[in-house]
């Protein structure tokens, strides 16, 4: 006995210090609960600066220590008396800055006096102005913009005068250009000019002696030059930019592949006009995103919490009507299968099953193709191969939910609908079959469409949800209903033993 124990520790492998620290960390880390400290409630405490009864002195230091986003949060929280307060104690700059971050500005802006509405916004960012200026009625509109000085005027008019889908329209004219026979002293004092009314510095960008485009340089760059360093050797030729008559879709990639701070917009002759910041682009994307969602709902573009009720239905009803007719389509072909559903009325039963099923298949297959289909440098072959993978995994999918399905429903049509046991799998075996070939093409469908779309020019999230689901529940009648004649009825005939 001692001799086997002995032969039994030889043969085990001995645990070194560190396994054995590993484990102990392993079951320490197991044990341990991380608990998260709460974020202090900055809302709570800017309403109790606000109503309290210190000095607007003292109000405005205290209000200095939190972000104008936290401040904006609490506009509609205070009566209009006490906004007005408030403006008066942060002053026309900040308040410029909080109106920038409030969800519904306009209702803001329609219970100022129109000197200081105007004043307010001509302290805004161009963008920004511009976007709550859209808001408002074009009688108060065009009276408030009436009311800036020339130069907020001219920046207003030129964003206006882009298109909606004009990546001319997302940018801000604040920004800080050099020209590029500077010394690097002479550079230093014209971005500190420059800066008292632009203060988008991170990123000074550099014109020629024509005016035109050159580069950017980066303002670390330019503060630990030497002054004797030449400006040019500090240049970034290679500076990405956008045309201003472009579209956001177009460029939507190119800007979201680049971690810069701000991005030029240049006209035709290459003449800097404006720049897209971080922000704008982060606002760009949420827009893009909210208007692929609303595709995806089957609606023509966004909607928001207050939308009219006139408004909401010039949004849904242009789609729900074409999906009414392409409803009625599937209603006509499963009409053509009665002949089939009077032999067997038990496959009815899981009809839904089949149309829910792949039409979940294709939603899935949608969204992903829409996002693969963002990268532009997709070649056809890869396309190709997309549309493959995608057929693969239904493939399988269909195949597992498929056999699933098999063993489930012929349980239950053997044992709740009391069919024998040969009759109930029969059924089950073909209602698999459906679903497992539905899938597979719902796949293809969702797949296929909004790659013809984006080869015809137009936006392959137009290829929404409802509509892929109705397409593919064209696709599955046929398939569900088609294989049920075949082998249920013309093979097996079953719609004898059933009747």
């Amino acid at each position: 006995m001692n001799k086997e124990l002995k032969e039994l520790e030889e043969q085990m492998e001995p645990i070194t210090a560190e396994e054995q620290l590993s484990e102990s960390n392993q079951d320490v880390e197991e044990n341990i609960v991380v608990e998260v400290p709460e974020r202090d409630d900055y809302e709570e405490e800017i309403m109790q600066i606000i109503r309290g009864d210190e000095s607007p002195e003292v109000k405005k230091e205290r209000l200095d220590d939190y972000h104008e986003n936290d401040i904006a949060a609490v506009l509609e929280d205070l009566d209009r008396q006490e906004r007005r307060k408030l403006y008066s104690v942060l002053g026309l700059d900040r308040v410029s800055e909080v109106f920038a971050y409030l969800d519904d500005p306009e209702e803001f802006i329609e219970e100022l006096d129109e000197e200081l509405a105007a004043d307010i916004l001509e302290n805004m960012e161009p963008d920004d102005a511009v976007d709550i200026l859209e808001e408002l009625e074009d009688e108060k509109s065009e009276a408030l913009i009436q009311l800036m000085e020339e130069e907020a005027r001219e920046d207003i008019d030129l964003i206006q005068s882009y298109g909606d889908n004009e990546i001319g329209s997302k940018m801000t004219t604040n920004f800080v250009t050099l020209e590029l026979g500077l010394t690097i002293p002479q550079a230093m004092k014209s971005m500190v000019s420059q800066a008292a009314d632009n203060d988008n510095i991170t990123t000074l960008y550099v014109l020629k002696d024509d005016g035109t485009f050159y580069g950017a340089i980066d303002l670390t760059d330019l503060i630990i030059a030497r002054k004797y360093d030449d400006l040019e050797a500090l240049v970034t030729t290679s500076y990405p930019f956008v045309y201003d008559h472009e579209t956001i879709d177009d460029v939507i990639e190119d800007l979201k592949d680049y971690s810069e701070d701000s991005i030029p917009v240049l006209d035709n002759e290459k003449h800097i006009l404006g720049v897209i910041t971080s922000q704008d682009m982060t606002e760009i994307v949420d827009e893009e995103m909210g208007e692929d969602y609303a595709k995806l709902a089957g609606l023509s573009e966004e909607e928001d919490l207050e939308e009219p009720l006139l408004a909401s239905l010039r949004k849904r009803t242009p789609w729900l009507i074409v999906l009414l007719f392409l409803g009625m389509i599937v209603a006509t072909v499963t009409g053509t299968f009665e002949g089939v559903i009077a032999g067997i009325p038990t496959i009815v039963f899981f009809q839904s099953v089949i149309l829910g099923m792949s039409g979940n298949v294709g939603t899935q297959t949608l969204a992903v193709t829409i996002r693969v289909l963002m990268d532009e440098e997709l070649t056809t072959s890869q396309q190709v191969g997309f549309i493959f993978k995608e057929m693969r995994i239904g493939f399988c999918n269909g195949l597992i939910v498929g056999l699933i399905s098999f063993v489930v429903t012929g349980m239950y049509i053997h044992f709740i609908k009391g069919f024998i046991f040969s009759s109930a799998f029969a059924m089950a075996g073909c209602i698999g079959c459906a679903l497992w070939v539905a899938m597979i093409i719902s796949s293809f469908v969702g797949a296929i469409v909004p790659i013809i779309f984006t080869k015809l020019k137009v936006d392959p999230a137009v290829a929404s949800g409802p509509l892929i689901s109705t397409m593919n529940d064209l696709v599955a009648v046929v398939t569900y209903y088609g294989m049920s004649m075949v082998l249920l009825i013309n093979v097996l005939g079953l719609d004898k033993i059933a009747n």
